[in-house]
């Protein structure tokens, strides 16, 4: 079997329990053809570069897949039927990544920097 990433954005209206069970449907579709979802990571919500049918901000959804490449064709097109879906992308990949992604990783290095800041506002009074 071969190993896919598939990313989708949902729309931003919606609370992130249906963004949960847009993956789990997902998941569901997956593990219905003999194909099996090895991660699921959701990178939460985040502003768009450009409108896309007039949603500014999307939930970022990524699914580690191995399954056949006949899986993936019927995951997109239930994925292409979602309306709550407005954008995805599928990639097929040597091997998956081990720990998180990189948007997870640069996620808490944003976290990290921010709180390195903080430390040095200059509002401690040195004597």
């Amino acid at each position: 079997m071969a190993l896919y990433e598939h990313v989708f954005l949902a729309r931003q209206d919606l609370a992130q329990a249906q963004v949960d069970s847009l993956a789990e449907e997902a998941t569901k579709i997956i593990e219905a053809n003999e194909g099996k979802v090895t991660r699921t990571e959701t990178w939460g919500l985040k502003s768009l570069a450009y409108p896309i049918q007039k949603n500014r901000k999307a939930h970022f959804v990524l699914l580690h897949v191995d399954a056949p490449g006949s899986v993936v064709e019927e995951l997109e097109r239930q994925t292409r039927i979602n309306e709550d879906v407005i954008r995805y992308i599928t990639i097929k990949v040597d091997e998956h990544e081990e720990g998180p992604s990189v948007m997870m990783r640069k996620s808490d290095r944003d976290k990290r920097r921010r709180d390195d800041d903080r430390g040095d506002r200059g509002d401690r009074k040195d004597n």
